[in-house]
């Protein structure tokens, strides 16, 4: 065999092994792909199911201090905006009052209270969750009729013969505030009536039934030209702390959750500010 024919043959059996080769670079490649093109499929990440968080829906029911409902209220439709398909109702009223429905079995999801000893109530009675939390704070305010026509200008001055003075009962945290107040400063103050909570004392003056009345700033700004406001120094002396709370057998305890967060973040404190409530 001549040198070129044996040049020749050796070439192609060089290229005979460089097509072998590249078959079985391509067959692997193959594999490969396919398998990663199967991991991805797999995953995941790359499922087009990824889990969602759970939407709330259904109904909240919060039991909330009366001098509460301007912002609560503001609060409720705020909640029910950011998530569709829910919605806030509330019980306004005594908070001792409201406490004592709750031990007795109402149905709620929350509760805000006027004062940790109204709180206590519900908490004594393990109807709570976790420890309750304050998240606004609450100072005393003299309502007057529109002009202050019997010139109030102190809390001294609700003990004048002949004024017509209203107070919150005493088992109602407005009422017990007023009656810290009063001590402080040695007064005695016995009123036309004892209301059950701080919204019916204030509507005793809107309506004229009464000279002036002892209630919360908070209640004050939200009558607007129906009162005038009257500051006494010996407010700050018995200032309420608002606690707020899960109640243990909440029917929508998700929703109830997210509420309270709400309540406690920066836009629920600006609500509450704004109506007149101290930070806590």
């Amino acid at each position: 065999m001549t040198r070129s024919a044996r040049r020749t043959r050796r070439t192609g059996r060089m290229l005979q092994v460089a097509g072998v080769g590249a078959a079985a670079l391509l067959a692997l490649s193959a594999c490969s792909s396919g398998s990663d093109s199967s991991a991805k499929s797999d995953s995941p990440t790359n499922s087009g199911t990824s889990a969602k968080s759970d939407k709330l829906s259904g109904t909240v029911t919060v039991f909330a201090a009366a001098s509460l409902k301007e912002s609560f209220t503001t609060l409720g439709k705020d909640f029910e905006t950011a998530h569709p398909g829910t919605k806030v109702t509330f019980n306004f009223g005594g908070s001792d009052t409201l406490a004592a429905s709750i031990t007795g079995g109402a149905p709620a999801d929350v509760f805000a209270a006027a004062s940790p000893k109204t709180m206590a109530i519900v908490t004594d009675k393990s109807d709570a969750v976790g420890t309750p939390a304050t998240f606004v704070r609450n100072q005393l305010e003299i309502a007057t009729l529109p002009g202050n026509p019997d010139k109030v200008a102190s809390l001294k001055d609700l003990t004048k013969s002949g004024l017509k003075v209203v107070l919150c009962d005493k088992t109602v945290p407005c009422g017990a505030a007023a009656q810290k107040a009063l001590d402080a400063s040695s007064l005695k103050l016995t009123p036309v009536s004892y209301e059950q909570d701080v919204k019916s004392a204030l509507t005793k003056v809107e309506l004229k039934e009464a000279d002036a009345a002892v209630v919360y700033k908070t209640d004050v700004n939200a009558a607007g030209d129906k009162v005038e406001g009257v500051e006494f120094p010996e407010s700050a002396k018995a200032i309420n702390d608002y606690p707020i709370a899960l109640l243990k057998d909440a029917p929508n305890a998700a929703a109830a959750k997210e509420f309270i967060a709400l309540v406690q973040s920066p836009e629920g404190q600006k609500v509450l500010t704004a109506a007149g409530f101290l930070q806590p």
